[in-house]
């Protein structure tokens, strides 16, 4: 089968497309044919070796751990999968990802895939529909009636968090640049902030949101907002509020009673599933910028790396 993957950590060019062996269904896995498989920040950042100790993946490594494909083979102690399931998946991202034409995944991360759209754009869903789920009601704890400021609206955990968020009862403040606005006030987006304009704590001096989710898209090298900018997002949240993170660390003892909290976003098969329902019943909306052919993913890492990205992108293997 053709895969993508390298042998060493370096820039775009050390992902390989190439023939490798099929995977065979362990016991606990299945084999799923792969529709469609997300590019993440994340897949970059471990594959520039930016994140040996955190992500210590083995070489020669197949990255994207977003996916969505149909089962083929079902291995030993699996129940309720069966061959010609269609399923949407976060996978570990220490083992073998979805860049490739088959992947073998653990039986219990798979969700049954969306019928409202297309499988491959499925792949678009998983992890950074769960970051904002996780973000918002688990660790910011939000709730009807309360107001969150979403920095980085136009992003694709960004987009997610809006929906959501909106959906639950919760005034939304979103961040996002021109080209995102129409499509961040469709999600449903209370108030739209330019950032391009003028800095977002200096756009909302003085107001106060019971929770501040900072999730402004960071490079393949996860750079994103100092120190002063992150004390500055900080002080946006109402005493008793939280600051959420997922690009770096937030502000320690911001005082007040705020929380301060970096989600570590972890693969949930029942949350997943949550989240299908909505899109099927259309209140949640997967958007997909680009699709291209799984042997371009060298040419979407340096288009991430170069800042060129149009939004999410979907590679599809032959």
């Amino acid at each position: 089968m053709k895969t993508v993957r390298y042998h060493s950590y370096g820039d775009s060019d050390v992902l390989v497309h190439e023939d490798t062996d099929r995977p065979v269904a362990g016991p606990g896995q299945v084999v799923l044919r792969v529709a469609g498989t997300a590019f993440n920040a994340l897949d970059a950042a471990i594959r520039g070796g930016l994140l040996r100790e955190p992500f210590p993946v083995s070489l020669p490594h197949v990255p994207n751990y977003d996916v969505a494909g149909v089962v083929e083979e079902v291995g030993e102690g699996v129940h309720g999968w069966s061959a010609g399931d269609a399923a949407v998946a976060f996978l570990p991202p220490l083992t073998a990802g979805g860049a490739a034409e088959y992947v073998a995944a653990p039986a219990e991360v798979l969700a049954a895939a969306p019928r409202r759209v297309q499988l491959a754009d499925a792949a678009a869903l998983p992890s950074v529909g769960l970051a904002a789920w996780q973000a918002l009601f688990e660790h910011a704890g939000l709730k009807a009636g309360q107001s969150v400021l979403v920095d980085g609206g136009g992003g694709a955990v960004g987009g997610y968090a809006v929906q959501l968020a909106k959906q639950a009862g919760i005034t939304v403040t979103a961040s996002a640049g021109p080209r995102s606005h129409d499509r961040v006030r469709s999600y449903g987006a209370d108030r739209i902030v330019d950032h391009t304009a003028a800095p977002v704590p200096q756009a909302l001096a003085g107001q106060r949101f019971d929770a501040v989710l900072h999730l402004a898209p960071a490079g393949p090298d996860l750079a994103t907002a100092g120190p002063q900018e992150l004390a500055q997002l900080a002080d946006l949240v109402a005493d008793g509020g939280a600051f959420v993170s997922l690009t770096t660390p937030g502000p320690q003892d911001v005082g007040r009673g705020v929380r301060a909290v970096r989600v570590f976003t972890r693969s949930d098969a029942a949350q997943l599933s949550e989240l299908v329902g909505r899109v099927d019943a259309g209140t949640l909306r997967i958007d997909v910028a680009e699709r291209r052919p799984l042997a371009d993913l060298a040419a979407v890492h340096a288009l991430a790396a170069a800042g060129r990205l149009p939004g999410k992108t979907v590679l599809i293997p032959a």
